[in-house]
């Protein structure tokens, strides 16, 4: 009979104890132990069973679970020195997932509070007759409001005490470790987090003489400069990273096995389209393990791991971001590849200017995946990325679509009158898009340029089944702005060229409109539409004019047919 499925369970020793699903992972136990390290930060995308993993690691190392029998079924209780450090250590286990505030003294006293919890329940250190005054006066000063000094000692002062009492050293766990982080950045107290947050990292992980291990778990790498100062006893494991590359999500063998359990066995090609892709270090086909859960769970495909996060952040970079990085996108979601230097690194003050911040963000969070790693001609290394699934390919495409939305029944009737050649209904449209997209979309000097960028990639999820799109590409003599390349034949062609309004050049807009076509019949963009086989009468031919909020649209005239 097939184990009951319990999405969401995060809790190690309720899920083994009732039966659940559970795919076993406890051979990280062995492997995190043996290799050595006194501080690990493991970066993973969210949901892919970083909680559940702590969980797991704190009951089977900490003294509060000594002697539970959780383990024997698994992979670690083969291991008879590891049936001897089960419940061998104190351990202080605490989380940042839900450290989130609008200003920094919400985020601190959040913190503190955290901090507070983890001495009340260390409460029974009080009964040793062996502490000192000064420890009970420290012990009694824990509050919601002690001062920066006390609260960024605290940690260190409990592995003391836990080591009083115990006579050994603590073990510390620091679950999603940057959430408080992410939010410092989109909130604007990014200077005043981190400089608490440096302080209370120092005194926990690198000037800890009570520490006998550490483990920390986000889902990106902070910058050292900016979080783990001279903190040089720290191993990180990022995505790219051969260490513990199979430990968090399901491998292909583990998935399809409980496919097979739950009598699911022929739908293995449309979950690995879904949920497979992610790739740690060289350890290939990855699979969501949320998604796989809750496939498991409701018997049927669903947006299931992209639905669980606004996904603010990365909606909010892209629409902000330059042309180029616009381009990517759309190559992305045509299922291109796109070659990048990537620093794993993460400095959020460098993520609304730096193109390559934005993908390695992408790349750390699982919305890309590398597909090889290259050098290129200065002899850096490169990786090639794509999307990492169908799952995160409709992501992109739904948040695209969410940068129209509040115009999104007149951009609609846009997409129609092109496809229907009305050149009228084109500008009525698309000048009314324009008066609220235009300032949306404000960037600074290439706001023309990035307003179109972004509705090309709106157009792109609406017309995917009928075109290939692609952007500032060569044809014929130069480089065209969007070709849309009908994938049935039977279809006509489109060419789109932008020109901003130049006064010195043009006396009005209509100027501008036929500057535009000019230039795409002196430049032969159709070049490519010719060698396709697609004659002359079957391209069509269109220039966009821009000058403020006003937008002119013209081109040649043919009937048009579509044919999916």
């Amino acid at each position: 009979m097939a184990r009951t499925v319990a999405v969401g369970k995060q809790d190690f020793a309720s899920i083994i104890v009732n039966h659940w699903f559970y795919v076993d992972k406890t051979r990280f136990i062995k492997e995190w132990w043996e290799n050595g390290d006194d501080v690990t930060l493991i970066t993973r995308p969210r949901r892919f069973g970083k909680t559940l993993t702590m969980s797991m690691v704190e009951q089977f190392f900490s003294v509060r679970y000594q002697g539970k029998d959780w383990f024997w079924p698994f992979d670690i209780w083969k291991e008879e020195t590891y049936r001897n450090l089960q419940g061998a250590y104190p351990v202080i286990f605490l989380s940042f997932a839900n450290v989130k505030g609008s200003q920094f003294a919400q985020v601190r006293k959040k913190i503190c509070r955290i901090i507070v919890d983890l001495y009340k329940s260390q409460s029974r250190l009080m009964d040793l007759t062996k502490f000192r005054s000064q420890d009970r006066e420290y012990f009694d000063r824990v509050s919601d409001t002690m001062d920066d000094a006390d609260a960024q000692f605290s940690l260190n002062k409990l592995s003391e005490l836990l080591e009083i009492y115990y006579g050994k050293k603590a073990i510390i766990l620091l679950d999603e470790y940057d959430t408080p982080m992410q939010e410092a950045y989109t909130k604007g107290y990014w200077d005043e987090f981190t400089d608490f947050a440096r302080g209370l990292f120092h005194a926990t992980f690198k000037t800890n003489p009570y520490l006998e291990r550490a483990l920390l778990t986000g889902v990106t790498r902070i910058s050292k400069e900016s979080m783990f100062s001279d903190l040089n006893n720290l191993k990180v494991v990022t995505v790219t990273s051969e260490k513990y590359a199979d430990i968090f999500g399901f491998t292909e063998e583990e998935v399809f096995q409980a496919l097979e359990e739950y009598g699911l066995s022929d739908q293995k090609q449309q979950v690995k389209e879904w949920y497979d892709g992610f790739t740690f270090g060289t350890c290939r086909h990855i699979y969501n393990p949320w998604s796989v859960v809750s496939f498991l769970d409701e018997k049927k495909i669903g947006n299931y791991w992209v639905n669980t996060s606004s996904n603010s952040l990365i909606s909010d970079l892209m629409q902000k971001s330059d042309m180029e990085a616009k381009l990517s996108l759309e190559d992305l979601l045509q299922g291109r590849s796109l070659d990048v230097e990537i620093d794993e690194e993460i400095v959020f003050s460098q993520l609304d200017i730096d193109e390559e911040a934005i993908w390695s963000l992408l790349l750390a969070s699982g919305y890309l995946k590398v597909e090889r790693v290259e050098r290129n001609r200065r002899k850096n290394q490169t990786y090639v990325l794509t999307i990492t699934n169908k799952e995160v390919h409709q992501m992109f495409l739904k948040m695209v679509r969410g940068w129209f939305a509040k115009e999104k029944t007149k951009y609609n009737h846009f997409v129609e009158a092109l496809l229907s050649d009305d050149v009228e209904k084109m500008n009525l449209y698309m000048n009314k898009i324009a008066v609220v997209t235009f300032s949306y979309f404000d960037t600074g000097t290439s706001q023309a340029e990035n307003f179109y960028h972004a509705f090309v990639l709106g157009l792109l999820a609406d017309l995917g089944e009928l075109y290939e799109m692609t952007s500032n590409r060569e044809s014929g003599f130069g480089r065209y702005d969007v070709m849309l390349m009908p994938k049935n034949m039977a279809n006509h062609g489109i060419i789109i060229e932008f020109k901003v309004y130049d006064p010195k050049k043009e006396t009005s807009l209509t100027d501008t409109v036929a500057r535009a076509l000019a230039q795409i019949e002196e430049k032969r963009y159709d070049t490519v539409f010719i060698e396709r086989g697609i004659t002359s009468s079957k391209i069509k031919k269109y220039g966009f004019a821009f000058q403020g909020k006003e937008v002119l649209i013209g081109g040649t005239s043919h009937e048009m047919v579509y044919v999916v």
